[in-house]
């Protein structure tokens, strides 16, 4: 990873920070900024110009949120969002997009995103899709991650399905050698979870087969955070490595 790689992340709601990403990329001397959309009123669209420009950006990371990319109404600024990631990745540079984030950069590539059959709020073990081909982002054969999520995207046209679980057909894709897009939360540490339970506005039911409790989650020691960052980790290096910066 080059030093002072320029990266910029999209947050879209005040209780969903940068994760586990802050450190990793710290590390590197990154240049760490963002555009915090949850700070706009929410009658006010968005112009292009108060985004940043593409050729200032090495790597994007588009976080979760709570709101779907299908409530423009309500959030004006979701279209403008789209309408800059598209513009982005069009410029083949690499971005991750976590959960809204996975489900944004799907939808911006024309790509449907809607409720999916069982919600998830808590952990799940993730399979490997096993055709995959050999130059795709490699996945453990399975992996317990964080979801926390009551819609899902479609996988886009010309991308290939990484990862699945038996409550979510998509967890995670991969378009070209510069993108990738998670279901789940690879980001998430203690305190990051700690903000979730805190800021919950999801529409997510209390009950069912893939829900657990605030109870359950608040006895997750850190130890099971770990994979998932490492996982978040490989990814960033592998876009980085696939895109001509």
């Amino acid at each position: 990873m080059k030093s002072h790689l320029k990266v910029h992340y999209f947050q879209h709601i005040a209780g969903e920070g940068f994760g586990s990403c802050y450190a990793y990329l710290q590390k590197y001397q990154a240049q760490i900024t963002a555009t915090e959309f949850f700070a706009l009123p929410l009658d006010q669209s968005l112009e292009i110009e108060a985004l940043p420009q593409i050729e200032d950006v090495d790597l994007l990371i588009i976080m979760g949120g709570t709101m779907s990319v299908n409530d423009e109404a309500n959030f004006p600024w979701l279209k403008m969002e789209k309408r800059w990631i598209r513009r982005y990745l069009s410029a083949g540079k690499p971005a991750i997009g976590l959960c809204l984030g996975g489900q944004l950069i799907a939808n911006a590539l024309g790509a449907a995103v809607s409720r999916n059959p069982h919600p998830e709020r808590g952990w799940s073990m993730i399979q490997r899709v096993q055709s995959v081909p050999d130059w795709c982002f490699q996945l453990p054969p399975q992996l317990q991650v964080l979801q926390w999520h009551s819609e899902t995207f479609e996988i886009p046209r010309g991308a290939i399905l990484l990862a699945e679980n038996s409550a979510c057909r998509h967890q995670m894709y991969q378009m070209g050698k510069n993108v990738l897009g998670f279901q789940f939360h690879p980001e998430s540490t203690p305190e990051s979870l700690a903000l979730f339970l805190e800021n919950d506005e999801e529409e997510i039911p209390c009950i069912g087969p893939y829900i657990q409790s605030d109870a359950e989650l608040g006895k997750i020691e850190k130890k099971h955070f770990e994979p998932g960052n490492q996982l978040l980790n490989q990814a960033i290096e592998y876009v980085l490595q696939c895109s001509v910066l």
